[in-house]
């Protein structure tokens, strides 16, 4: 398959960091497990995956997932073996930015599998993509609990 055969069947590409406190990280447990998951039922590809650490000094370290041993990133590793490797150190440096001295990212990159056809199908008639989101849970949560309270000053 040729570059562009690839990139006409590819679906959106979205990115996560994840941080955590340093030494609270559980790269290995539930959170593998479930990504291993959505891996296996075709929804999601893994194109990238860092982890990113940045002592309280403000020095950052990024590693792939083969620099580590199984018991630190379980499930995780086996996923490295596919990677496309997107996230370059200027992408590092962002996402280091932003995070607070003595934690640990993980800093994941992956392809919307389910939705490739779709995306591709769209190509194909001529359209395009111009604009994506996400509506952060946060912002849902008190959506939902401003119906609420309007219910309820309503007497619903």
């Amino acid at each position: 398959m040729n570059d562009d055969e690839i990139m006409d069947e590819l679906g959106p590409i979205d990115y996560l960091v994840i941080e955590f406190p340093a030494g609270k990280a559980d790269f290995s447990g539930e959170m593998a497990a479930q990504l291993k998951r959505l891996v296996e039922r075709g929804i999601v590809r893994v194109l990238d995956l860092l982890i990113i650490t940045k002592d309280a000094d403000g020095t950052v370290d990024a590693s792939e997932l083969h620099e580590f041993d199984e018991d630190q990133v379980g499930e995780l590793r086996e996923l490295g073996a596919d990677m496309a490797e997107l996230l370059s150190d200027e992408d590092v440096g962002h996402i280091a930015a932003a995070m607070e001295p003595g934690t640990v990212a993980a800093a994941l990159v992956f392809e919307n599998a389910w939705a490739a056809p779709f995306a591709s199908a769209v190509r194909h008639s001529g359209g395009q993509l111009v604009g994506s989101g996400r509506i952060p849970m946060q912002a849902i949560i008190a959506a939902i609990e401003a119906g609420d309270d309007v219910a309820v000053a309503e007497g619903a």
